[in-house]
């Protein structure tokens, strides 16, 4: 089986922490150079340090905001025609939670900027250079709402759901030219995210976070929350020659925890 992406760039949005910076170290084990990116140049730093210290690449780093799509276009256009990439990770922090009847419009604007706009811009921004090299690989970080929302997150599960649909469309376009498009929905995580959003519950329903996280822990048929690096491993073997045959599919790495077939 083939995962050897020595020679491949890639390009890894939200990579200061978390899902991001796991899956950049992934890539980079499996050969690949990395360019990582997300707003805060201190942690961009950190990680482009410890990728450079695990092997002998020279790994990059961008710093940009995902809250600004028009700046990120305008940016990454400019920047992928000098440095082309073959692998293209669409990452960025979900939505504040909260009911979806108390969100107003700009929530949801917000969200499809950094989200789906921003998807839309890199994608287009990478295409010419995958088409040069004759290899495309974009993955894209969703959530397991693309199948059963999640209660509390009203916006990020719209958000969700309409980058979903997007990938989906790519995929079939791209598919011709024997490019890949594929989501990854992480269940629960140990992440800064989940975190939050137990500390949110707790909170809300004058819990502790102990309870709340034993109640999540337990609608997993794994009985426990999800490491990053489990969820960069289905990212880099999307990204790999052997997931060549593999496109328009959401895959669900949650330990069991989606009902449906």
């Amino acid at each position: 089986m083939n995962i050897d992406l020595t020679g491949k760039h890639a390009l890894v949005c939200g990579a200061s922490r978390g899902i991001g910076q796991a899956s950049a170290t992934r890539l980079a084990e499996m050969g690949a150079t990395v360019t990582v990116v997300a707003r805060s140049k201190e942690r961009l730093e950190y990680v482009l340090d410890a990728l450079d210290r695990k092997r002998n690449q020279q790994h990059q780093m961008v710093v940009s905001d995902f809250s600004k799509p028009d700046e990120v276009k305008n940016r990454f256009t400019r920047w992928l025609e000098a440095t082309p990439v073959e692998i293209l990770v669409n990452n960025s922090g979900g939505p504040p939670p909260g009911p979806i009847v108390d969100a107003d419009g700009e929530a949801f604007l917000d969200g499809m900027r950094a989200h789906l706009l921003c998807n839309q811009y890199l994608a287009q921004a990478a295409l010419p250079g995958m088409r040069a090299a004759g290899y495309g690989r974009i993955i894209n970080i969703i959530s397991t709402s693309v199948y059963e929302p999640i209660p509390g997150l009203g916006v990020s599960n719209t958000v969700r759901a309409a980058v979903a649909a997007w990938a989906k469309t790519l995929a079939g376009e791209l598919a011709p030219e024997g490019f890949t498009v594929n989501n990854v929905l992480p269940g629960f995580t140990a992440t800064d995210r989940l975190a939050s959003l137990i500390s949110g519950r707790a909170k809300k329903s004058g819990r502790s976070e102990e309870e709340v996280a034993a109640d999540m822990r337990a609608s997993v048929p794994m009985g426990r929350f999800g490491e990053a690096g489990e969820i960069a491993s289905a990212i880099a073997f999307l990204a790999s020659p052997a997931a060549s045959y593999i496109t328009g599919v959401s895959l669900a790495v949650d330990g069991g925890r989606l009902k449906g077939l």
